[in-house]
């Protein structure tokens, strides 16, 4: 009789556990059915997003890491993603409009401009691109000043949006702006270091304006923007003079693009090409740079060290 009151205590307990169990199940479901859906554009403001929103929020980038966002083509899942998004991240300043690919998405997902979807840009003072002065450049957060005010525009919609949060929102973002204020503080001081003749800052794509600004460099390319033609002739000529009539150490190349027409320029103007640089994306989780703060840290010390030499 003991035995079978003890087998049948046993049978109790289980059923408990197993209803908690169950109840920490279908909790952690609730938990996670709570968090905001949202969609960024890109890998780097899709890291942002997760700074601020951290277990919050749940991130899908359309662009995939090590890929142009200037001219994509969207895949059924991007737009899967984008209707089901309760809120659509884009960079703006001519970035996503290569080929009117993120119109279309919003279009196609039913989305409003300003109410479904934000631009992260929007209190960013814009510069042009010199092939046309209509065009704004959209690299904006190659200056970290300039990420910093993506970031509270991330905080602002995250915010609104889930106002339950916001006070979460805040002092993550908080947190993340100091930690980048920091780094841009640190590379003003030594960037001062650099002298003046060698203040050139020579990649292949024009996408290191708004960073040459920041930093006290000049900008000097191949080609102008991605979506333009690339390593023409005339391009050539101009680069190879202006290189010639400098005394710049070192050349740069993006991760994210067709690295021959800088080897040809590397090999015109007999100078290395110092290092990869990230500019468009992130890199892979776990290799230098996979983060907005990473990779900025890696193109301050790789051009530092490059423009030192």
């Amino acid at each position: 009789m003991k035995h079978k009151k003890i087998i049948f205590a046993g049978i109790i307990s289980l059923l408990i556990l197993a209803g908690c169990g169950t109840k920490t199940n279908e909790s952690s479901a609730t938990n996670d059915s709570k968090r905001l859906e949202v969609v960024a554009t890109n890998s780097i403001i899709a890291d942002m997003v997760k700074e601020v929103g951290k277990n919050k929020v749940s991130v899908h980038s359309i662009v995939p890491v090590g890929t142009d966002p200037h001219e994509y083509e969207p895949l059924p899942e991007d737009t899967k993603k984008a209707s089901a998004a309760d809120v659509v991240f884009y960079n703006g300043l001519n970035l996503e409009t290569g080929n009117g690919w993120f119109n279309k998405l919003m279009e196609t997902a039913n989305k409003k401009e300003d109410k479904d979807y934000f631009a992260v840009s929007k209190e960013v003072e814009p510069i042009h691109l010199t092939s046309n002065s209509k065009q704004e450049d959209p690299h904006a957060w190659l200056d970290i000043s300039n990420g910093i005010l993506y970031v509270k525009q991330i905080q602002s919609v995250l915010s609104k949006k889930d106002p339950d949060n916001q006070a979460e929102y805040k002092k993550n973002a908080e947190a993340y702006i100091k930690k980048l204020e920091e780094l841009d503080k640190s590379a003003k001081e030594e960037f001062a270091d650099i002298p003046s003749e060698k203040k050139l800052l020579v990649t292949s794509e024009g996408a290191f304006k708004y960073f040459s600004k920041a930093y006290d460099l000049t900008a000097a390319y191949i080609w102008e923007i991605n979506t333009e033609s690339q390593g023409t002739p005339d391009q050539m000529k101009q680069i190879v003079e202006k290189v010639r009539d400098s005394k710049v150490p070192s050349l740069f190349v993006e991760t994210s693009v067709d690295k021959r027409s800088m080897e040809r320029l590397s090999k015109e103007v007999d100078l290395p090409i110092y290092s990869d640089l990230y500019t468009d994306s992130l890199a892979k989780k776990g290799e230098s740079g996979d983060s907005y703060y990473k990779m900025m840290k890696w193109n301050l010390d790789k051009i530092h060290k490059g423009l030192m030499k």
